[in-house]
């Protein structure tokens, strides 16, 4: 087990704790963070593109001229998708593009994702995560006492809405408790702070 600093929300280091090597210092698969991440991605997607068909233009149901004769090339609609205002050929049509992963290739993309960031040391513990009352001065304060830069996720143990509105319109900060985490959001983030709390449960979910 790697051992790592605890830090209060001022910035003062006031314990030692270890980490599962298990969960936080595997070797990381690329291949399956990747994948993690295209399919996190997939499953955003609306899929509500959608374009008309020479059938759906409204208009284009007369020949506009005879068939032979006019020394024009032979037309059926001006509705063909040849024609300006006319229907689009083989274009995109509403569909869903989400798929799913199986659990080991989750599960094993979580742990590569994790063990990334303690690797690159931008895991920070913090030993409690709370604040009394909406107050976005609370998180910033406790960014700059943990000199953190650059887009950060804060992760809780359970879902604090005093924390959420805190945090929430604070450019680069996300918050997210252990249940939401995914791969992206991990590996999108440069600091991933973390409550101690919720690194216990992360260890539990994912042992």
């Amino acid at each position: 087990m790697s051992k790592i600093s605890v830090f209060d929300m001022t910035g003062k280091k006031v314990a030692d704790t270890e980490l599962s090597d298990a969960i936080f210092g595997i070797e990381p698969n690329k291949a399956i963070m990747h994948a993690m991440v295209v399919n996190y991605l997939a499953n955003q997607r609306q899929g509500t593109q959608s374009t008309l068909t020479r059938t759906e233009v409204r208009g284009g149901g007369r020949k506009p001229w005879r068939q032979k004769g006019t020394g024009h090339a032979r037309q059926g609609s001006i509705r063909a998708p040849q024609w300006t205002h006319g229907g689009v050929a083989l274009g995109p049509k509403p569909r869903d593009y989400s798929y799913s992963l199986n659990k080991k290739e989750k599960r094993l993309g979580m742990k590569s994702a994790l063990s990334t960031k303690v690797m690159d040391e931008n895991l920070v513990v913090v030993d409690a995560i709370k604040v009394e009352e909406f107050k976005t001065k609370t998180i910033i304060d406790m960014l700059k006492a943990l000199n953190v830069e650059g887009k950060a996720l804060i992760v809780t143990a359970e879902a604090d809405r005093k924390i959420v509105k805190s945090a929430g319109n604070i450019p680069g900060v996300k918050t997210a408790t252990v249940n939401t985490l995914n791969v992206y959001d991990i590996l999108n983030y440069d600091k991933f702070i973390v409550a101690s709390d919720a690194v216990t449960k992360i260890e539990e979910v994912y042992a």
